[in-house]
């Protein structure tokens, strides 16, 4: 299909669901304007399913008609509408405040039914971004500029690397380049307040805290994260923009290539090394193809390290205000990255870094702010090959607070292993995205700090696609987890999973295979039994205190686990939505809240198209009429909806295939027959009622 046809197909199922082009095709604004060269991009994901999106949209609209409370929504909308009007700004003593608030999440939270198609569209467009190589990449950092509030920047494109001495050429530019922007991006301001970031960040938003939601030591937090916004953020972007040509392929096959005769010694470097070349932003040291031990922080200005092969260890690496530029490519061998300090292994705490690793079975162990983790920076981790295990604490593993944090592996069966805000989280001001394209992968947040709800048992996880802010500190940021396919398994705990909170948008997205999201983690943190029953709360497709979260499953027999409160769940002035559109899958969490609901003036959504599917439990699209946050009528009240399209399905509240039901106050639970003229079913008048109706 090409570039040209695949808007005037969506727009054709637009039409015939009844809704305008407008929900699918966006604004240019949104994201970088597309080249010619996309249209060779790869397409992912079903090509009908910007259309199952605007099904389920139309069925949430004419459910309101159905039930006669188009009125009851609207009224959610404009009391969303107007708690953004009255919070916007800084600090005015109240929790909710619009410190650091992100335009994108303004937008969406105004907009809850059209939300779905542009986290579609959204994750659609990054994974086919990332399958594009690093001009592809490109398009990554692109995107998220815009969505941090940034300038619309062109992608660019890239000329071939023909040498080994072009390639040196262009490592020399980009580490320039980046240390050039990154002093730039500091210009705003003082010698004091950079050193209030440099000397407090760590120990503010990571070592003092225990749990995910908020800090100890909220002021200072504050006036940080309302430094960090004080950054030059456009030349911060600049600086990790700078450094894409040194994941082109082409670039690292010809640095493959460099030869010479000579050997020099480099202070906590052992085995061979080929050269040690001098650059205005710092030394670059080459290692040869044997086996080579680098002791990163006894290299005194050294800014990057080339490494041809071999089986290396690579011990800290911290990047920080001393040394706010570290950049590693290593071309093959089986590697251990290992370290305790902030800012290692692609990780960076006011600074920059860029790690990628080319092929072989790798090992990375971290701390805190590593494996693509940024603290008012940019960290970047890229694996290409291997069967990779990454294992961190946290802030880790595509983690941004202030600044972009990515890690991205290409292909190999790979594990992720960590305790929280991790696996794809963004925190005030940040974009952090974990993309894995390929392999059977295992994926663990949690098992090891306690939760912060003294109700109910468990521990924190606040990962993989979380989207969050720290209470009356700042909003949130953006998290993205993608995984291009493969059978994977998903662990996690509370706080996880397609998730945003406190002001944040989270997403996650899966394009094959058949997936477990097992809900609580089944061992602890450090292998050990746990201590606490097995209990999770918030996942799965899941917003809280006004906030938006998307979980998109594209296809494959899944399973989804839990235990309250997730499975397309929104709560206190938020939305939510689990999308699936393929497979027989199971849906298992049966606590209270989940399920397609929405409590607390939220709007809840599971929708599954196609194959027989079960639903656990009697809660399926239930809608109570208690709302205890906010006052009525003003709030609207609450939403709740379970739509399924085709397949024989079962559910534990009894509803029927092909029927339409009132499920409470304003829920339904809506079973289509999936078939050719599908879309002539919406506002059809088969109705069972149900218990709960």
């Amino acid at each position: 299909m090409t570039c040209l046809a695949r808007p005037f197909i969506f727009s054709l199922l637009l039409m015939l669901a009844g809704l305008p082009a407008r929900w699918i095709l966006g604004s240019s604004a949104e994201m970088c304007q597309p080249t010619e060269a996309d249209c060779g991009a790869p397409q992912v994901g079903a090509p009908n399913e910007p259309g199952m999106v605007a099904l389920m949209q139309q069925e949430i609209l004419e459910g309101f008609r159905q039930r006669r409370i188009e009125s009851d929504f609207a009224r959610f909308q404009a009391f969303a509408r107007h708690k953004l009007d009255t919070t916007a700004g800084g600090y005015r003593g109240g929790e909710v405040t619009g410190i650091c608030r992100l335009g994108w999440f303004d937008h969406m939270l105004r907009n809850v039914i059209e939300a779905p198609a542009e986290a579609e569209r959204f994750t659609r467009s990054l994974h086919e971004s990332f399958l594009k190589g690093h001009e592809g990449f490109d398009e990554v950092l692109c995107q998220a500029a815009v969505k941090l509030d940034l300038r619309q920047r062109e992608p660019r494109r890239f000329n071939p690397i023909d040498s080994p001495r072009a390639a040196l050429d262009q490592v020399r530019r980009s580490l320039i380049e980046s240390q050039a922007a990154f002093a730039a991006a500091l210009e705003p301001l003082s010698r004091s307040e950079i050193r209030l970031v440099a000397d407090s960040s760590y120990s503010i938003f990571t070592t003092s805290a225990n749990n995910g939601h908020t800090l100890p030591n909220r002021s200072t937090a504050r006036t940080i994260c309302e430094l960090i916004k004080k950054m030059n953020r456009e030349k911060l972007h600049d600086a990790a923009a700078a450094l894409v040509p040194l994941c082109d392929r082409g670039l690292l096959d010809q640095l493959g290539e460099f030869s010479t005769e000579q050997t020099t010694m480099v202070e906590g470097a052992s085995g061979t090394i080929l050269a040690r070349i001098a650059t205005a932003a710092g030394d670059i040291v080459i290692g040869g193809r044997g086996a080579n031990t680098y002791q990163l922080d006894a290299m005194e200005g050294v800014s990057a390290v080339i490494d041809l092969g071999g089986d290396d260890v690579y011990q800290e690496g911290s990047v920080s205000l001393a040394r706010p530029l570290l950049v590693i490519l290593d071309l093959g061998g089986n590697d251990t990255y290992q370290g305790s300090k902030p800012g290692i292994q692609g990780g960076a705490l006011l600074g920059v870094s860029m790690l990628v690793d080319v092929e072989g079975d790798d090992v990375y162990q971290a701390k805190d702010i590593a494996q693509g983790s940024a603290l008012a920076g940019a960290g970047i981790l890229i694996d290409y090959a291997g069967d990779d295990t990454y294992v961190g604490l946290r802030r880790v593993q595509g983690h941004a607070l202030g600044g972009i944090g990515v890690i991205w592996d290409q292909e190999g069966n790979d594990r992720y292993h960590a305790a929280m805000w991790a696996q794809g989280f963004g925190n005030p001001l940040g974009f952090g995205v974990l993309e894995d394209t390929a392999g059977d992968d295992t994926y663990y947040c949690g098992g090891l700090y306690y939760d912060s709800y003294p109700e109910t048992p468990g521990y924190e996880g606040w990962g993989q696609g979380i989207g969050a802010g720290l209470r009356d500190v700042a909003d949130g940021g953006i998290g993205v987890i993608l995984d291009g396919g493969g059978d994977d398994t998903y662990e996690f705990d509370y706080i996880a999973h397609g998730g945003g909170y406190w002001l944040g948008l989270g997403f996650a997205r899966d394009f094959g295979g058949d997936d477990k999201r097992l809900g609580a983690t089944r061992k602890m943190y450090n292998g050990g039994a746990r201590r606490e029953r097995s209990f999770q709360r918030f996942s799965n497709g899941f917003g809280c205190h006004y906030a938006l979260g998307f979980l998109i499953d594209d296809a494959g027999d899944d399973t989804y686990g839990g235990t309250i409160m997730g499975l397309g769940f929104a709560w206190d002035c938020a939305a939510a939505y689990l999308m699936d559109f393929g497979g027989n899958d199971r849906y298992e969490a049966t606590g209270g809240g989940t399920q397609g609901q929405g409590r607390q003036a939220g709007l809840g959504v599971l929708f599954d198209y196609d194959g027989d599917d079960v639903y656990l439990g009697s809660g399926q699209g239930l809608a109570t009429a208690q709302i205890s946050y906010h006052s009525m009528p003003s709030c609207g009240g609450n939403f709740s909806f379970v739509i399924d399209y085709g397949g024989t399905d079962q559910y534990g509240c009894r509803a029927r295939n092909n029927s339409y039901n009132k499920r409470g106050n304003n829920g339904f639970v809506i079973d289509r027959p999936r078939n050719g003229s599908s879309t002539e079913t919406v506002g059809a008048t088969n109705k069972q009622a149900t218990p709960g109706d």
